[in-house]
């Protein structure tokens, strides 16, 4: 049974062709600056990535491009092979609490939440209604970040603000990232072959957010209300103290859209560093003794062991901790840091030969470790694919 995953951006597509049950990816690719005269299309056929740069001017346009290409490209021979679609989408609120098949109600309801994520749910939306559009009797899915985290307790979502601003506007931590969390939380207990487990997963990338999962539910995460919130990132700066919003716009004399456009863009490794937000760059920096990325690297550490520390205790020990996303997956020197500032205290051993891994799955502590320490790569259009064909069956 063919599966599309799709994660619909503001002004991109990106997709997946999987055939289910048996996981298997048979053709992926990314559209990217729809509404321009140079949208570029790129799709990987067969090991090989065919590239086209033309006037995309909607989301419609592009998903009828791809269901071309799809035919043209003789990777199916007609839409009807195709039985089912799964969106990404960012926000679900309090509403979704777990995967659900799209009606026109769904639709609404997530249109209705664009006040939570203005910039993604319109988006993941409008490739919603282009899909169906056009493919009007193939049931389609929603899969949303925030649901993975609707497990957590009161005491870990609810903000020590007034009691009101939750109940009038839903003001909450609602954590992201929860696909992620999910596959690689999933995969760890899979590894661990226990039924009880204790996991913190770390999705460290250019965004980053690191949960405490307990028996494969989220009991807490460290974004927030909104995905600025928690460990230090790329760009965003995580958590900081509220007061220094309103002394920096009084001292700088900018608004306060100006204001958390800094915290959001300009801030993290890119704004310590005064370099990049690409924490390849930060390593090149940190042994070429560049002080600045010495700074930013030892910062970020701190940042992520702070959080994997707290969750230690909450789960009252740890089976395993698990690293993802582009700098858990492929920065040795970021892990290497990270758990030798955990091990003393942790009881953790990093094998640092093993260590010496990008990409791939593998244990990366040694047999002594009293907690295990794994990559492992993410898969978000697996769950998305995975959740559609449950839900479609």
């Amino acid at each position: 049974m063919k599966i599309l995953a799709i994660n619909a951006g503001s002004s991109s597509l990106k997709f997946q062709l999987l055939e289910m049950p048996q996981k298997t990816v048979i053709t992926s690719g990314l559209i990217e600056r729809i509404g321009f005269d140079d949208s570029i299309y790129t799709i990987k056929v067969n090991g090989d990535k065919i590239k086209e740069v033309k006037s995309i001017p909607n989301h419609s346009v592009a998903v009828q491009m791809l269901l071309d290409s799809l035919i043209n490209l003789k990777i199916v021979e007609n839409y009807e092979e195709i039985r089912g679609v799964g969106h990404r989408v960012v926000h679900g609120g309090e509403k979704f609490v777990d995967s659900v098949l799209i009606t026109d109600e769904v639709i609404n309801e997530i249109e209705a939440l664009k006040d939570f994520a203005p910039l993604h749910n319109p988006a993941n939306a409008t490739g919603i209604r282009a899909f169906s559009e056009i493919l009007p009797n193939v049931k389609q899915v929603a899969v949303f970040d925030t649901a993975f985290h609707q497990t957590m307790p009161e005491e870990a979502y609810l903000y020590p603000a007034p009691y009101k601003w939750y109940k009038a506007y839903g003001v909450r931590r609602y954590g992201f990232h929860g696909t992620s969390h999910k596959y690689v939380s999933q995969r760890a207990i899979e590894l661990l072959n226990k039924e009880v487990t204790k996991i913190i997963t770390v999705h460290i990338g250019n965004g980053g957010s690191i949960s405490a999962i307990k028996n494969g539910k989220s009991i807490d995460t460290s974004m927030g209300f909104t995905p600025l919130a928690g460990i230090m990132m790329g760009t965003r700066s995580g958590d900081i103290d509220p007061s220094i919003l309103p002394y920096v716009m009084e001292k700088e004399g900018i608004s306060i859209e100006k204001a958390i456009t800094a915290l959001n863009n300009e801030s993290g490794l890119k704004g310590i560093s005064n370099k990049s937000s690409d924490m390849r760059d930060i390593v090149n920096g940190v042994n070429e003794f560049d002080g600045n990325c010495v700074r930013a690297f030892n910062l970020f550490v701190k940042r992520v062991c702070d959080f994997i520390g707290s969750y230690f205790i909450l789960l009252g020990g740890c089976d395993a901790i698990v690293f993802t996303a582009g700098i858990g997956e492929n920065s040795e020197p970021a892990r290497k840091a990270i758990v030798e500032r955990l091990g003393s205290s942790l009881g953790i051993i990093l094998d640092n030969e093993a260590n010496k891994v990008m990409g791939e799955e593998k244990i990366i502590s040694t047999p002594e470790s009293k907690v295990k320490v794994f990559v492992i790569p993410t898969d978000e259009e697996l769950v998305i694919a995975i959740d559609t064909l449950r839900l479609i069956k």
